[in-house]
């Protein structure tokens, strides 16, 4: 079905077609329609027009309202101020146009396929360590742009840029050599916990090792350079801290309800072979320089606190690679192989400088252009209750797999509480989704580049801006909808709408708005917010109109029923955008 056309998009239209025939001289003015609280809408751009035009705004705004047709769409138009028009449209093109989005199994959202191909960089852990909660951002923002982006039309690769690569892994591998068996598992199979309990204990083992043996170090250091020349053994052994780090990733991103392929994990060492030919072009065309034996770029902009140029360090004196070869690497290899026209990187907002300093040497290679842009879309801290770094109490970093493990603990606690009729085996599926949609609702709800305090009780908490409220207005509808019965959710557009039916239904025609706003700026938040407000005036609808009173008129009941219907598949599908479960029954 074609996408459907928003309150706010007609009225728009209307009003535009008005100013064009009353005043043809404006030409094609915008009128700056937006959301009012003093009307269903409010039109500012004759104040502009009068001001270009020279003439009063309040009687240009007369002759707009007198060419606009009576009726179907517009129900009343009020000359405001010093010329602005406070639109309210009638109670029956707001159910048509609802009805004719619910008619649609994409809610009317538009689906409009881009040309291009975007490539998301995200959730990238580190092969051989733990993850903490520094990767929690990365991870749960980029796999909500992901979802987004694809129901919006844009195709969509995936890329996980783990750190699989460099020189710990001569420690790693060395001592796996001499001590061939600290990867052994009992079972058949490991689970996440194991291979992580293992990659922890060789890790401590061989560091320790390595600072006290000095015999060691240089045998580990050896084991880096055949591990660089690909010699067989050192290679099979590598893949071998890999294939055990992927159990636990997966295992860790299974817990956060998140999809990882295979296919799309593309670490470090995918572009090992291209690093010298990359070194090699940036040369050669002049855009990085040799200085004290380094390959470096410089910029104009970018100094020390001394005031000298800071470079992006390409290649080391001693012939080492820069995390800036391999990421110039991955851009090449992103525009070149997967034909991408955009890169969005998932990325600590602290890297800001050396991605801005690898974007401008790539456009100087002719890599990025006006055709093929990379984006940046940095996220903040994640801070303890106090407002610093979120550490534990020893001081250690807290453990993504601990973090998680209590935010769905805490959550079952609230399931419970309230649950009347479900089992222990829901209230534990339950408290899963709760507490999973609670810690990413929480992340997502703040604006990607500001830090967030991680506080689990507000997080599972039924008042106010948080995923639980409105996964429970969602399964308030569902029950409202099991008793109803054999009454069928419908449309009628022939009936008065109270103030609190107008105000659900002109929010939910919104959705298709709100994505394509968050698609194209890459801002998450804004539709948790979306969501947050139209679960809020949910309440309020449930609370001022009663759906299935013996008072109301069978007409009523369907129309009431019809509103709770379209609003629970709004959200749910918002909260699916997000990574975001909606439970039947809370």
């Amino acid at each position: 079905m074609a996408s459907v056309t928003s309150l706010a998009s007609t009225v728009d239209q209307r009003i535009a077609d008005a100013l064009s025939a009353a005043l043809p001289e404006a030409g094609s003015a915008n009128p700056l329609l937006r959301r009012s609280d003093r009307a269903d809408f409010q039109a500012n751009g004759l104040l502009a027009l009068a001001k270009k035009l020279k003439g009063n705004p309040r009687e240009l705004a007369a002759q707009v309202v007198a060419a606009l047709p009576a009726g179907d769409v517009i129900k009343e138009v009020e000359v405001s101020g010093p010329g602005f028009l406070n639109i309210t449209v009638t109670d029956r093109a707001i159910i048509e146009t609802l009805a004719a989005r619910a008619a649609d199994t994409r809610l009317g959202v538009p689906f409009e396929p881009n040309p291009g191909t975007t490539v998301i960089d995200y959730a990238q852990p580190n092969v051989a360590k733990e993850m903490h909660v520094g990767h929690l951002r990365s991870a749960v923002i980029g796999a909500a742009m992901v979802e987004i982006l694809e129901f919006t039309g844009e195709k969509v690769i995936r890329r996980h840029h783990i750190g699989d690569w460099g020189t710990q892994f001569g420690m790693l591998i060395q001592y796996l050599i001499e001590h061939p068996h600290e990867l052994d598992h009992k079972g058949a199979a490991a689970s996440g916990e194991e291979a992580m309990s293992s990659l922890n204990r060789l890790y401590k083992a061989s560091r320790a090792l390595f600072d006290s043996d000095e015999e060691f170090k240089a045998r580990a250091r050896d084991r880096v350079v055949a591990l660089q020349a690909g010699e067989p053994e050192t290679l099979a052994l590598w893949q071998r801290f890999v294939d055990e780090s992927k159990i636990y990733f997966y295992s860790v991103f299974d817990q956060l309800d998140m999809e990882i392929r295979d296919p799309d994990v593309v670490g470090e060492s995918g572009y090992n072979d291209m690093l010298e030919e990359t070194c090699r072009i940036l040369e050669e065309t002049g855009v990085a320089v040799r200085s004290e034996g380094a390959l470096c770029v410089f910029f104009d902009d970018v100094k020390g606190p001394d005031g000298n140029p800071v470079p992006l360090i390409v290649k080391k004196t001693n012939g080492g690679y820069g995390y800036a070869a391999t990421d110039l690497s991955a851009i090449r290899d992103r525009v070149r192989n997967l034909d991408a026209s955009t890169l969005v990187y998932v990325v600590d907002a602290r890297q800001s400088l050396h991605f801005k300093m690898v974007f401008e040497t790539a456009r100087r290679a002719g890599w990025l252009s006006d055709e093929v842009r990379a984006v940046q879309l940095a996220f903040g801290t994640v801070l303890g209750k106090d407002g610093k770094p979120f550490k534990t109490r020893e001081g250690e970093t807290v453990r993504l797999v601990d973090l998680l493990d209590e935010a769905v603990e805490r959550a079952t606690a609230v399931v419970r509480e309230k649950a009347r009729d479900l089992g222990e085996e829901e209230i534990a599926e339950r408290g899963k989704q709760v507490g999973i949609g609670a810690v990413k609702y929480a992340d997502l709800s703040t604006s990607a580049a500001r830090d967030y305090k991680f506080d689990l009780d507000q997080m599972v908490s039924l008042n106010g801006d948080t995923s639980v409220y409105i996964q429970y207005a969602y399964a308030r509808i569902q029950s409202i909808l099991r008793k109803a019965g054999d009454t069928t959710a419908t449309a009628h557009p022939e009936l008065e709408l109270a103030p609190a039916e107008r105000a659900l239904g002109l929010h939910i025609d919104q959705f298709g708005e709100v994505l394509a706003e968050v698609a194209a700026a890459y801002e998450p938040h804004k539709l948790t917010a979306y969501l947050y407000q139209l679960a809020s005036l949910y309440t309020t609808f449930y609370d001022q109109c009663h759906v299935l009173s013996d008072e109301n008129s069978p007409a009523l009941v369907e129309n009431r029923l019809f509103l709770c219907a379209l609003t629970a598949r709004t959200l749910q599908q918002g909260l699916a955008l997000l990574g975001i479960r909606s439970p039947e029954r809370l």
